[in-house]
């Protein structure tokens, strides 16, 4: 009777030992398909669990006050920043108007003083008719008056007076004058008045300067 038990070139495949269970490293050795899994935290939690969890109250607090005592505010920083900007700018403003008006009343200034100069003749005009008696009283000595009035509130000074000091800036010697009447250096007769708007000298004053007899 022939033996039933095949030989080994019958059937090789089912000759083949089986697959091995091995251990569990083992087989996920063999298993391609098989990736390695994320280690589990405490309570089950992955690593992208916990990265992905907010942050609390308390310790966003505690974070923004390390922060602050190490001076890494930024808000603190644009504030003051923004505040110099405004204390600069005040300062530019105060400067700009201080320079304006003292532009505004140097052109003042000018502006009459110009004007003035063309009233020079008149000037001469009612001082030599006041010398001369003609206007004490009456409707020209009126308007006189009244037109010296309207510029000393301009500004107007009247340069010239005896005993003033001599002063070459504001005084034109023409004559010297031996006098007991007055000082030496000083002003002793006025032979035409100068006249002065502000700090500016429209007109010296022609006079006659006192020396020792």
């Amino acid at each position: 009777m022939p033996d039933p038990t095949p030989g080994p070139d019958e059937n090789p495949a089912e000759n083949a030992p089986g697959p091995s269970a091995g251990t569990p490293d083992e087989q996920r050795a063999q298993d391609p398909g098989t990736g390695p899994q994320e280690e589990a935290g405490p309570e089950g939690l992955t690593v992208d669990d916990i990265l992905s969890t907010p942050q609390s109250t308390d310790a966003g607090s505690a974070d923004a006050g390390a922060a602050a005592a190490e001076g890494e505010d930024p808000s603190a920083a644009l504030a003051e920043e923004r505040l110099e900007e405004l204390r600069r700018l005040q300062a530019e403003f105060v400067n700009f108007k201080h320079r304006t008006a003292r532009e505004k009343e140097q052109l003042r200034t000018f502006v009459t003083g110009d004007l003035l100069q063309t009233l020079l003749p008149v000037f001469d005009d009612i001082d030599a008719a006041r010398q001369a008696g003609d206007l004490t009283d009456g409707p020209f000595a009126a308007i006189a008056n009244k037109l010296e009035e309207i510029l000393v509130r301009q500004g107007l000074t009247r340069i010239g007076a005896v005993g003033e000091k001599f002063d070459p800036n504001v005084h034109e010697a023409v004559l010297q004058q031996p006098t007991s009447e007055v000082e030496p250096d000083q002003v002793s007769m006025v032979l035409r008045s100068g006249f002065r708007i502000g700090e500016r000298v429209v007109r010296p004053a022609q006079v006659a300067v006192a020396i020792a007899e």
